[in-house]
Order: C-alpha cells, then structure tokens, then sequence
C-alpha cells in the first residue's frame, strides 16, 4: 500500500526511495551529515540544498550556531572544495535573505525527481533535521521545511513521517533537542533529580551533567556540529539550574 504523505499518494517508486533512506538515517544515527556522507549527492544539488537550509534558519530571526554547524557538517560530508564552500556559503546567505522561497531554485530536483527520486529525497531529510536542531520544530521552521518541500514538488507529509522517527528514536534521549525546560518539573527532570530531591543533591545533579557539555572540558576532535549541540544542551542545564535556584 503505498505510503500517504499529507493529502497525495506517493509513487511506489518514490516510496521505495524514501523507506530506504529513512532506514539509512536511522542506521546513521539520526545524523543527516552521516547519511550524506554514505549515500552522497551530486554536486548540482548543492545550490538547492544550501539555499534552503539558509531560509529555513532564519525562521525565528537569528540563524543559531546549531544551523551553522549542521551546514558546515554537511560541506564536511559532501568534500567540497574552498571554492565549492564558498558557493554553498552565497547559497545559504541568499536564502536566509529570501522571505518566500523560490520555485526555480528547486527545478532541477523537481523535474527529475519522477526518474530519480534519490536526490530530492535526500534533500528533503536535510532539511527536516534542519528543522528539528532544537527539538520539536516550532511553528516558523515547520512552516518554511514545508514551504521548500512543496517548491521541490514533494508531499509535504513525508516531513511528519521524518519528524515521527526522531521523535521515537532521537529527542526523548537527547537533551540539546529539547525545548528549554519552563517549569521547576521540567528543571528537576532534565537533570535527573526528583522535585523533593535535597538542595545539594541537585546542585552535584547540575555540576555533574555541566562538566559532560562546557567547552573547556569537550574533546579538541569534536566537529562543529558535536560543539553547538553541546552548548545548545548546556544552555538547557543553566537554564534548569537557574529555575530550581529561583524555586529554592
């Protein structure tokens, strides 16, 4: 039965494409860096692909350190030369700058996804880990993987198939993918304490998981996108100490 994706049935050709590749990612760790490193892209996607990546980073305003990061990951991945970056990096400013995005930058993935689907594809699983570098994707960066899904003419449905899988297998064990904690239940839980936990229990809690993730303390060999997400689940344990500070 062929896989539905919002209000369209994809082909079972794409279809076929699709569970492949998100069998990939999951064997990759839920890393979109490491499944095109395996699966590779042609280089006349590139333009499509960092042009995208550009405007759905800019959703919320500032492009975070996370979206560079995953960017920069995936010029790692793909081998492009200084050259080939600096294309990539004219590619990603014009698309942060685009307000709505532009159907002819996705017209070669669009007409020839119906003979090989492969390349959109593989486009559209770095976009939607784009999207999700925070967690939950909000309202904004939803919208805009969205937008660029539908200019490279694929069901915008698959986005939720993607989003479904790190939901199961990525954002409930990853703190750095979770929303900055709200609530002192919230605090307490992302450090692994119990609300009635002993003040001083919690602050070793707190000093324990910092020293897992502060800058001065991770490996020199970690790559960039490894650096922003140790500082993206920093800021959620100092935002968390800082509740349970406030509650004490």
């Amino acid at each position: 039965m062929p896989l539905a994706a919002g209000d369209r049935m994809l082909p079972a050709r794409i279809e076929s494409e699709f569970h492949v590749l998100l069998e990939e990612l999951n064997a990759c760790g839920h890393q979109a860096n490491e499944l095109i490193a395996r699966t590779r892209l042609p280089g006349w996607c590139r333009r499509s692909l960092f042009y995208f990546l550009g405007y759905i980073a800019k959703a919320e305003g500032p492009v975070t350190s996370a979206d560079i990061g995953f960017a920069e990951s995936l010029m790692k991945a793909l081998k492009l030369s200084q050259r080939q970056r600096r294309h990539a990096i004219n590619q990603f400013q014009s698309g942060k700058q685009a307000k709505e995005p532009s159907s002819w930058r996705a017209l070669r993935l669009r007409l020839s996804q119906w003979a090989w689907p492969s390349p959109a594809l593989r486009v559209v699983f770095c976009l939607c880990h784009a999207s999700q570098l925070h967690g939950q994707p909000t309202k904004p960066r939803r919208y805009r993987c969205e937008d660029a899904i539908d200019r490279l003419g694929l069901p915008t449905g698959l986005m939720q198939e993607i989003l479904d899988s790190y939901a199961r297998k990525v954002w409930i064990t990853r703190p750095e993918l979770q929303p900055l904690p709200d609530s002192y239940d919230k605090a307490c839980k992302l450090l692994g304490v119990g609300t009635r936990d002993e003040f001083t229990k919690m602050k070793q809690a707190y000093r324990r998981r910092v020293s897992e993730c502060h800058p001065d303390k991770l490996d020199r060999n970690l790559d960039a996108t490894e650096i922003a997400l140790a500082k993206e689940r920093l800021l959620r344990y100092q935002k968390a100490w800082e509740l349970i500070k406030r509650r004490q």
